[in-house]
């Protein structure tokens, strides 16, 4: 005899339904949260909340937030679920200055996380908690000033030589080559980030075998588990602690290693660079017994910040120039327009590449803005409530822990404020139209206190990587390039469908020799 019926299989069927009864209400119990609040909601599916396609990799977090603010076209915001977590989308312009700049006391940490015992993930500058992460921000920032910029300049030149060495080797002549020009972009953004912070003379442009390369792309590798990996750190931070998850994947150790061999290194030639080793060194000797929040000046609490600059101004930057050669393939008139204005520059440089020179390209500058609009590298922001808020001009009460997510795609393509938004126009972005742009309405970088550190930097290496590019060679679509572009549902980040951009490079006949 069975315990609750007369037989087996019907006991069973009994306590599977209660089980799946039971975890179903468990996982609907907050289905009605944002109704009860006045708040419109989009109606969740149970076990999944509004995030199935994400959790089945059909469409990215970052396209899915675009809908979800599309959807709620003329609403201050909207509620949503993350499994059964209740979240807020905010679309009101107004709102989002409050959240990211004039109440940012209550938004200061972001919901995103790494597990506490991934030291390296949990205590970098990107994940870091305040009051932590203000004091380590105001010590860092120094390094990314624009006095600093224009004495590692000449060095960043030096760098993007081998641009030309790379290009050359491939003979790119006569009708030129098809190819994967995401993977030369990186090899550049490794270069180039790797000498100008940490000294490093990585040259992956003319070596494929460089490490630095190889676990700079098992951070970013784009499959499952990796996919998995990036969504629980953003949307599930309560479960990381269980599953292990390290922030840097199976480049941790690496990263840990070669940093820490820098640092000493460096302390024991006394030899300064002004670099953020250097920065890094000073303040382990001037703080390293210092407790912050939880943070110490030492450790894996120090090498943290090497880690993510590193990581951070890799990706960046790659995508940067990456979608940029895509867009000025796909709009030879805009490339070629761009290309006169380098050569104009040059030639009042006397051919030389300088910082000054750069920063005299309005049309690049325009050219790049429009970049970061359509192909913002992180495509949406996440805050997470530090205490009970109240929304200004409304009843709406935000309890203490609640996420709040801003979709800068939704933003960035509202013909509110970008008429035509699919449209790739670089003249949205000149002197006049760009005074029309409100505020907190284009920010592919954050806003406030918590916006990308490393910005001027990053621009600055992506117009010289760009430079470097199309003084010799032009690019063309070829038989693989993605048009539409076709954006990959594994990635956090934007990155196209696979993870490579195929184009055809070719020289120029009208390409210069520079000084």
């Amino acid at each position: 005899m069975a315990l609750i019926t007369a037989h087996w299989g019907l006991d069973g069927i009994i306590v599977l339904t209660t089980l799946v009864t039971a975890a179903y209400l468990f996982m609907t119990r907050k289905f009605n949260y944002w109704k009860n609040r006045g708040v419109t909601e989009l109606q969740p599916t149970p076990f999944f909340g509004n995030f199935t396609d994400c959790m089945l990799f059909k469409k990215s977090p970052g396209y899915l937030m675009k809908d979800f603010y599309d959807q709620g076209k003329g609403l201050p915001y909207l509620g949503f679920f993350i499994l059964d977590k209740p979240v807020l989308l905010i679309r009101d312009r107004e709102l989002v200055k409050d959240v990211l700049i004039k109440d940012f006391n209550y938004f200061a940490d972001r919901y995103s996380t790494a597990d506490t015992k991934d030291r390296m993930g949990y205590v970098n500058l990107f994940f870091l908690k305040n009051p932590a992460w203000k004091i380590l921000r105001g010590k860092l920032t120094p390094f990314f000033s624009s006095g600093k910029l224009k004495k590692m300049f000449e060095l960043m030149v030096e760098v993007a030589k081998n641009v030309d060495t790379c290009l050359e080797s491939l003979e790119l002549v006569g009708e030129g080559k098809e190819m994967e020009v995401k993977d030369i972009t990186a090899k550049y953004s490794i270069d180039m980030i790797a000498c100008t912070a940490f000294g490093f003379n990585v040259n992956s442009l003319n070596n494929p075998d460089a490490e630095f390369l190889k676990y700079a792309k098992i951070i970013f590798e784009i499959d499952i588990v990796r996919g998995l990996e990036f969504f629980a750190m953003f949307f599930l931070p309560s479960i990381i602690k269980w599953t292990g998850t390290k922030s840097f994947g199976k480049a941790t150790e690496f990263l840990r290693e070669v940093f820490w061999q820098a640092i000493n290194e460096r302390m024991k030639s006394d030899v300064k660079r002004h670099d953020l080793i250097d920065i890094l060194i000073e303040l382990k000797k001037s703080h390293g017994d210092q407790d912050v929040g939880g943070f110490k000046f030492d450790g894996d609490d120090l090498v943290a910040q090497a880690a993510i600059f590193f990581t951070g101004g890799f990706e960046s930057s790659t995508t940067t120039i990456t979608f940029t050669l895509y867009e000025l393939a796909v709009y030879p008139e805009i490339q070629d327009r761009v290309r006169k204005e380098i050569f104009d520059a040059l030639e009042r440089s006397d051919g030389k590449i300088t910082y000054d020179m750069i920063m005299s390209l309005s049309y690049l500058d325009m050219v790049v803005s429009e970049i970061l609009r359509k192909y913002p590298p992180l495509p949406f922001l996440d805050r997470v409530t530090t205490n009970t808020y109240k929304v200004p001009d409304s009843d709406l009460v935000l309890e203490k822990d609640t996420p709040i997510y801003v979709s800068m795609l939704g933003m960035h393509y509202d013909p509110e404020y970008f008429p035509d938004p699919e449209k790739f126009d670089p003249e949205r972005f000149n002197e006049e139209n760009k005074r029309n742009i409100p505020s907190c309405a284009y920010f592919p970088f954050g806003e406030g206190p918590h916006s990308c550190i490393g910005l001027r930097l990053g621009l600055l290496q992506s117009k010289l990587g760009i430079i470097k590019i199309l003084i010799n060679y032009e690019v063309t679509p070829s038989r693989k390039t993605l048009i539409p572009m076709v954006f990959d549902p594994k990635a956090l980040a934007t990155s196209p469908l696979g993870g490579g951009m195929y184009l055809n490079i070719r020289k120029v006949k009208n390409g210069t020799n520079l000084k």
